[in-house]
């Protein structure tokens, strides 16, 4: 039975997103949703010395409902990518395995200039499941051309699209999917349990809130095993 799995692109995710990922035959990023303020869309933490670091990519808001992620866009106004490549640099240059996985540093930051912020978001999770060895079919749900409610119709027409029966999705989505909807559909519901041992992060305390750069630089080839669990 395909698997496949619906989230909206975000910026540099953490491990549970790599996590859902390798768990499915087709991964959708959905894009022609609202945008919001103050998620994981344009931002997400890293691992310093003294705390969680914050990095936020700067983008253009109208102030108004019904900005849809894929045509947002990033304020280069500001020299945020520069700024984030010495912060990631500063954090994890001692890390084991960092020069190893440092081309993934110059693709995202400094080989490239992002104009949407779903394009940099897009391109980072396909490079960075490249790195540790996921392998999916990507798809952008705005290319799907679906309508439908938050509830579950949208999703639903995704799945049957593309001819999966086995929809895996993160465990908040529990508190707005009709799951009747689904059974009706035929087709079965999942929620991730995310559930990860810990390891050897150059500061203390341990933070699993953190980018998955975190897990590559200091696991390297084993990041995969991290995230699996196994």
């Amino acid at each position: 039975m395909r698997k496949i799995a619906i989230l909206q692109p975000n910026y540099i995710p953490w491990k549970g997103v790599f996590d859902l990922i390798d768990r499915v035959d087709h991964f959708v990023f959905y894009d022609d949703v609202q945008y919001t303020k103050k998620d994981w869309r344009n931002r997400n933490y890293i691992k310093s010395k003294d705390s969680d670091l914050l990095l936020s990519v700067p983008v253009k808001t109208k102030g108004k409902t019904g900005q849809l992620i894929k045509d947002t866009l990033i304020d280069n106004d500001h020299k945020w990518q520069l700024k984030h490549y010495k912060s990631i640099v500063n954090c994890y240059k001692q890390s084991q395995f960092f020069e190893r996985y440092h081309f993934i540093l110059e693709e995202l930051y400094l080989n490239n200039t992002w104009i949407l912020l779903s394009e940099l978001n897009v391109f980072s999770t396909k490079l960075i499941s490249k790195a540790i060895n996921i392998q999916t079919n990507w798809h952008l749900s705005s290319n799907l051309s679906k309508s439908g409610s938050k509830i579950g119709d949208k999703a639903i027409k995704i799945c049957k699209e593309l001819n999966c029966k086995y929809f895996i999705n993160g465990p908040s989505s529990k508190k707005f999917l009709d799951l009747n909807l689904f059974k009706k559909n035929n087709i079965h519901v999942e929620f991730i349990k995310y559930k990860y041992p810990s390891y050897l992060q150059q500061y203390t305390p341990f933070s699993h809130n953190v980018s998955i750069l975190d897990v590559i630089f200091n696991c390297g080839p084993n990041a995969l095993k991290f995230i699996r669990n196994i």
